[in-house]
């Protein structure tokens, strides 16, 4: 199937390159999936990515997370994960002024280099976008940053007046993919797309086909209904590689979120 078939309206209205790539790698694998890579080894990540990547479409990393961190093996694993067709999404959350997060993009991760993706909180202002978006072209590369729009953990701060601030900032600004949105409500999903229009992406951590409250305050929504609410990608973590058999699981939730699109 053809990526402006099975997108439609978001296909047509986007307009940041990597929001197509997205799109297309989606229809590519047939799934709206990114996996949370929360694992802290390198053997464990490759095992993991080497399980689940035939089902899943992005793969979001915490870098700074991985206690054998390794230049030389991240850049095998990065190489692993293109070949798959998958995304990488590094979900480090800048937050500083444009200037610092540029200079965060490189580093000792280099995270520029690698990364497709990025998340940010738009705390410090617009120059933020601007200054990861330079980091990316200092790499002769293309990315794009997903902003904080809202959180699913009880008690977070971003409540409904940051929402729209963050959103009425994001939707006009060219660097932007689109926004995280709260997957563990299929009703807060909806207001965020009414919001948002059909430009830019949402993406919705917060889902499991295990509804209810998880450890440490989170709290998770059915996959299939974030879609429909206008989800464009669920990020899954402990509902894949916390399962017995993970490789079924990334499947499951592949199967959910792409009958969700095309039925959307």
């Amino acid at each position: 199937m053809e990526a402006s078939d099975a997108w439609k309206v978001r296909w047509d209205a986007s307009t940041l390159p990597m929001a197509k790539t997205f799109m297309q790698v989606a229809c590519r694998k047939q799934s709206l999936v990114c996996l949370a890579a929360d694992r802290y080894t390198m053997a464990e990540l490759f095992d993991l990515l080497e399980a689940v990547g035939s089902s899943i479409a992005a793969l979001k990393t915490h870098v700074d997370l991985v206690d054998d961190w390794d230049q030389t093996e991240w850049a095998r694993f990065c190489a692993l994960a293109q070949e798959m067709d998958l995304l990488i999404f590094e979900d480090r959350k800048f937050a500083d002024i444009g200037k610092i997060s540029r200079k965060q993009m490189g580093g000792i991760y280099n995270i520029q280099a690698w990364s497709d993706l990025v998340t940010a909180h738009l705390i410090s202002g617009p120059d933020i976008v601007d200054g990861l978006q330079a980091a990316w072209k200092d790499s002769s590369r293309e990315g794009g940053v997903l902003l904080l729009a809202q959180m699913s953990s009880r008690g977070n701060l971003l409540n409904p007046n940051y929402t729209s601030t963050v959103v009425e900032a994001g939707r006009s600004h060219p660097g932007v993919f689109g926004f995280i949105g709260n997957g563990s409500d299929a009703d807060s999903v909806r207001e965020l797309r009414t919001m948002v229009g059909d430009e830019k992406m949402i993406w919705t951590p917060g889902v499991n086909l295990a509804t209810g409250d998880g450890e440490m305050g989170q709290r998770y929504g059915d996959p299939y209904e974030a879609v429909m609410a206008g989800s464009d990608c669920i990020i899954v973590g402990s509902g894949i590689h916390g399962a017995k058999d993970p490789a079924a699981a990334a499947k499951a939730y592949a199967e959910a979120s792409w009958k969700a699109l095309l039925e959307r």
